[in-house]
């Protein structure tokens, strides 16, 4: 796979004009494949791979969801820790108009509109994390302490075993 010199996307350009110091990992996307597959293709456990959900509340409110990997979300304990009646996935087309982002390749950062932001509590408990960064193929590396300074998301405990 030929790799770019870099990738411009705008997540990456959120993050540099935010100061965030951030590492470049591309990777063969799969459709479908999910963090099993960057991770594997990485050398990097699941655990520390986020991936960013687009899901909407019962008004059809979009939120951003980062979530470990290996795990699911828990869209009840969401909901409740969220203060909304039901949170629930988006479909791709909803989740694409949202965030600005193909589905596969959605970032939390630089999302066509300020969306709420929920993070998965242990997170933080990582040293570095791989999110994607607004292509498919392509994930940045940062601490999550970063996501915190430049997202100020709503830390929540929704996750379930995958």
């Amino acid at each position: 796979m030929k790799k770019p010199s870099h990738s411009e996307t705008p997540a990456t350009q959120f993050l540099r004009k935010a100061g965030v110091a951030f590492t470049e990992h591309f990777y063969e996307y799969v459709e479908k494949g999910g963090t099993a597959v960057s991770a594997e293709a990485l050398g990097v456990p699941e655990h520390s791979v986020v991936k960013t959900l687009m899901m909407e509340d019962e008004a059809r409110a979009p939120l951003v969801v980062l979530m470990h990997g290996d795990r699911k979300v828990s869209t009840k304990n969401l909901a409740r820790q969220a203060g909304r009646k039901r949170v629930e996935p988006c479909l791709p087309e909803v989740a694409q108009r949202h965030s600005g982002y193909q589905v596969g390749g959605t970032s939390p950062f630089g999302t066509r509109k300020k969306l709420p932001v929920y993070m998965e509590r242990s997170i933080l408990a990582l040293e570095k994390i791989l999110i994607n960064g607004g292509r498919r193929g392509f994930l940045v590396g940062l601490p999550p302490a970063e996501i915190v300074r430049t997202l100020n998301p709503v830390l929540v405990d929704v996750a379930l075993e995958d």
